[in-house]
């Protein structure tokens, strides 16, 4: 097994951040001179875009006229979440020993090439969560295996709890009307997985709207995509005129720093919200390992690597997981003596594959020591992409942050209100300027 330990995440952080657009090596800078500002993330249950307008939620009014959030919660973050965490009107499936809230440590810094983020939290578990769900060797065929705490299979005992560890930044430069008092409750929505009123997935293959868009779910979405005053899932304009509101910027950015997607290969994907929740034009650092047509495996680990072709249940927290295209992987063997119990990686990651507008974070890279995450990010300045938010000196941004934890997705993460982050500018978080 050692060799196997010596693989993709063990790469030299050097090695990873290594080309001439680098102005500074986030993982090698001195932070310590950079001011931590700290934001209390919270779990914030089934709280929707339409119920903070319903009847049900007190504040409705204040929030149908603009207000900020904070208006009313300031300072409440940690007493809403380890309230909406246990069973409410808000949380009908409730999970056993999940946090309520989680103090999120940010340092931010620039230079004349990038935006510099450092992000430590401490995880609900004694172990980082860097496992996806895998694909399972029943004997005869690859099936589904594992699956995140909210999913029903794993509530009932049908499926173990596995899903990665993840770091999200949201950005807003002003075009998004309301994001500066609601931040991401902008984005979530009746409908959305998880969420109250979710539909089944024939009504959604149903939906004309959904049919011109080519997804098959509801998720993330604003508001000023939809034709109605409570922006339902369903009543989507036409593409023409949400291709009118990217080109004006009423879009946010999305960026996402996932355990096993990701940091092995020390980047972060890039997306954007608008009628859905995309990605970037190009290519992620991962991509599926499964064959739609023949359900069969892409790829395998490979045994003068890796120690073993497939890992089992035992594996899980005591050896990575992923597979990394070209440093542990072979092509998948159909005749290579499967056995039931057999797991391999439902996706493959490549850094070399990563390309275009959705491989802008290349230099992202999480460390999990004694309990706590630490993921140190560069976000190039002065982005021309027509699905990036610039980041530019003298400007001032609202950023919302995510974190996914304890083999959660979806609304199981633990969210912040609005934060203000100036670049060479006045704001709740002042960049620090690099010389």
């Amino acid at each position: 097994m050692k060799a196997f330990r010596a693989g993709p995440m063990a790469l030299g952080i050097a090695a990873l951040f290594s080309g001439s657009a680098v102005a500074a090596d986030p993982a090698a800078m001195d932070w310590k001179s950079v001011p931590t500002k700290t934001v209390t993330l919270f779990y914030p249950g089934q709280s929707t875009f339409q119920w903070l307008r319903s009847a049900d939620h007190p504040g409705a009014q204040m929030v149908g006229g603009g207000q900020e959030c904070v208006t009313c919660h300031k300072g409440q973050e940690e007493k809403l979440g380890n309230k909406l965490v246990k069973a409410n009107k808000l949380e009908p499936t409730p999970v056993d020993g999940k946090n309520g809230a989680v103090q999120l440590s940010v340092q931010v810094a620039y230079d004349a090439q990038n935006a510099y983020f450092r992000a430590q939290w401490k995880t609900r578990n004694a172990h980082p969560g860097e496992a996806y769900p895998f694909r399972r060797f029943d004997g005869k065929e690859w099936k589904p295996y594992g699956n995140q705490r909210l999913a029903a299979a794993v509530r009932k005992g049908e499926q173990p709890p596995i899903y990665e560890d993840r770091f999200s930044i949201m950005i807003d430069d002003g075009g998004v009307q309301n994001f500066a008092q609601q931040g991401c409750w902008l984005t979530c929505h009746d409908g959305e997985r998880d969420s109250r009123k979710q539909p089944s997935a024939d009504q959604v293959k149903a939906t004309a709207f959904f049919q011109a868009i080519k997804k098959a779910d509801v998720r993330k979405y604003l508001p000023s995509t939809r034709t109605d005053a409570l922006a339902s899932w369903d009543q989507g304009k036409s593409l023409d005129e949400i291709a009118k509101i990217k080109a004006a910027g009423g879009f946010l950015d999305l960026m996402q720093w996932r355990a096993h997607r990701s940091n092995p290969v020390g980047m972060a994907d890039d997306g954007y919200v608008l009628e859905y929740r995309n990605f970037d034009a190009g290519k992620n650092p991962f991509s599926s390992n499964f064959d739609a047509k023949s359900g069969q495996p892409k790829f395998m680990y490979d045994a003068k690597k890796s120690g073993k072709k497939a890992l089992a249940i035992d594996d899980i927290r005591k050896l990575p997981t992923v597979l990394v295209r070209g440093q542990n992987t072979v092509p998948f063997d159909p005749n290579a003596g499967w056995k039931a119990g057999d797991l391999l990686p439902q996706y493959v990651v490549s850094r070399e594959d990563a390309a275009g507008s959705a491989a802008d974070n290349k230099q992202v890279k999480g460390v999990w020591k004694d309990g706590m995450w630490t993921v140190v990010w560069a976000r190039p300045l002065n982005l021309a992409n027509p699905d990036d938010k610039a980041l530019k000196e003298g400007k001032v941004y609202n950023f919302a942050f995510a974190v996914h934890d304890d083999n959660m997705t979806s609304r199981g993460h633990l969210v912040s209100f609005p934060v203000t982050v100036g670049f060479g500018a006045k704001a709740t978080i002042e960049a620090t300027k690099l010389k």
